[in-house]
Parts: C-alpha cells; sequence; structure tokens
C-alpha cells in the first residue's frame, strides 16, 4: 500500500498544533490504512455508539483496511468518554479520537482529514443520515481515479426516506441556486457524505479558509480549480429527527458564510 508524504501540508505535530491548538486526546501518529473515515462530533454521546458499533460492523466485512477517526469538537457532554470507550473494547477497525480546539464542522473536518496518512479519506455525519452501503460505490470511483465522491440527495435516482421539513427544503433550493455557479454540475453541495483521494483533498484543503456553513462548496470548488473529478451517487436518504439546524437561525448564518466565500473568492 502507497503511503502518501504529508510533510509541508498536515501530519506535522507543529503545524497542526498551530493551527488546532495542543490535541488532548491524541493516541499518536497514525498507520496509513487505506480509507479513513472522519466523524466531526459536537455534542453527539447519544448518537455515537449506535453510529460507531454500525460503521464498524460495515467496515470490517470489506476487503479494504480502515480506521475511524473521530473528532471532538469541543463538546460539553459524553462525546470523548464514548468514543474512548468504544476504542478500549477493540475490534477489527480501530476508532481513534482526537480533539479539535477551533469551532466549526469545517475545522473538525479538516484537523482529522489533514492529520491522516490513508490512502483515501472523508466523513460523515454522526446522525448516518446516508446509508454505509454507498461506502462501496465511494470506493469503486476513487480507485478508478475520482479526486472526490460525495453523496447527493437531489441527483437523479436519489430519494428521501423522510423528508425535510418544508423551511429546509425551500433554503436547501436556494442554496442550490446561489452555489451552482461556484460549483460547476454539481447539484448538492451539502449532503454530509464526501470522501476523497488524499493527494487531491490536501492539495485543496490546504487553502480552504472556511470553517461554516460554505466549507464544503469552498473545498469542491478548489478541488474543482485543482482539475479533479467530483463524483455524485444518488442516495437514499434520511432527515435525522435529532436534527440541530435550524431554518431560520442556521438559514441565515448559511447565506452569511455564502456571500463571505464569494466575496472571498
Amino acid at each position: 500500500m502507497k503511503n502518501f508524504d504529508t510533510s509541508g501540508f498536515a501530519g506535522t505535530p507543529g503545524i497542526e498544533e498551530a493551527l488546532y491548538g495542543r490535541d488532548p486526546f491524541n493516541f499518536g501518529r497514525r498507520t496509513p490504512v487505506d480509507l479513513e473515515v472522519v466523524i466531526p462530533a459536537y455534542n453527539e454521546a447519544g448518537r455515537l455508539p449506535f453510529t460507531l458499533r454500525s460503521t464498524v460492523d460495515f467496515l470490517s466485512a470489506q476487503p479494504w483496511s480502515s480506521r475511524i477517526v473521530v473528532v471532538d469538537n469541543g463538546s460539553a457532554d459524553d462525546t470523548a468518554y464514548v468514543t474512548r470507550r468504544m476504542h478500549a473494547a477493540k475490534s477489527d477497525v480501530p476508532i481513534v479520537l482526537i480533539g479539535c480546539s477551533r469551532p466549526g464542522k469545517g475545522a473538525a473536518v479538516r484537523r482529522g482529514m489533514l492529520s491522516g496518512t490513508s490512502v483515501y479519506t472523508g466523513f460523515f455525519d454522526a446522525d448516518l443520515a446516508t446509508p454505509l452501503d454507498a461506502l462501496n460505490a465511494v470506493m469503486k470511483h476513487l480507485r478508478l481515479g475520482a479526486a472526490a465522491v460525495i453523496a447527493s440527495r437531489h441527483s437523479p435516482g436519489s430519494t428521501f426516506v423522510r423528508p425535510q421539513q418544508f423551511g429546509r427544503r425551500l433554503g436547501g433550493a436556494a442554496f442550490r441556486v446561489v452555489t451552482s455557479s461556484m460549483v460547476r454540475g454539481i447539484c448538492d453541495t451539502q449532503c454530509g457524505f464526501k470522501f476523497f483521494e488524499r493527494r487531491a483533498v490536501t492539495q485543496a484543503m490546504v487553502q480552504c479558509r472556511t470553517n461554516s456553513f460554505a466549507f464544503d462548496v469552498e473545498l469542491l470548488r478548489r478541488l474543482q480549480q485543482e482539475g479533479g473529478r467530483i463524483v455524485e451517487i444518488p442516495v437514499a436518504w434520511t432527515d435525522g429527527p435529532g436534527s440541530t439546524f435550524h431554518p431560520v437561525r442556521d438559514g441565515m448564518a448559511s447565506f452569511a458564510s455564502l456571500a463571505h466565500l464569494h466575496r472571498m473568492l
């Protein structure tokens, strides 16, 4: 298996500590695997046990080697304790806990992905809104040369197992109209299930400056600017009942973040 050299970009303790602060959860330098799954977690103690067990069960049955990386993004609950307990249980798929002192999902994802050495890396949300078997299509396309493979709730063939609320559907439609000029040919920039070839995503990610709602948009745009091919795969997506997204408050924040990104670019 090829070991990607991240020197100058990531995996260097001095650089990562400067970007994210000292990591109280660091278990040491991670060894190479085929795939690392990053799960950004902010107060996810309630959902993590099921999510981690399900992910371990799925990955342990696959032909590629894997690792799960939980990034605790300043949680005030037992997110760290739950992850440590799962780590201590030992399994065919190791579970690692790292911390991220900088707030925002984008910061947590970047922290998890840039600190690894796997051939392929990516992230999904702790609610498992996208079914795990989508990883089979992900690995197929990555091995065929795609720079990124992302789940889509709006490309042909996708379905909603549990529909979103009207406010979120309306806001999402408006968001997609705005982002269509920033990320070409992509139906859904915001689905929380994205995986990448490490070299391509590292080159794009070190240029990203956004940590909030527009993080996915900026990352995909920079991948395209570097010539990377992005593949969208349709999925059967389930809107989780425990979502903390507020259509008005977070909707306004998401458009403000997008406007800031537009000016920055």
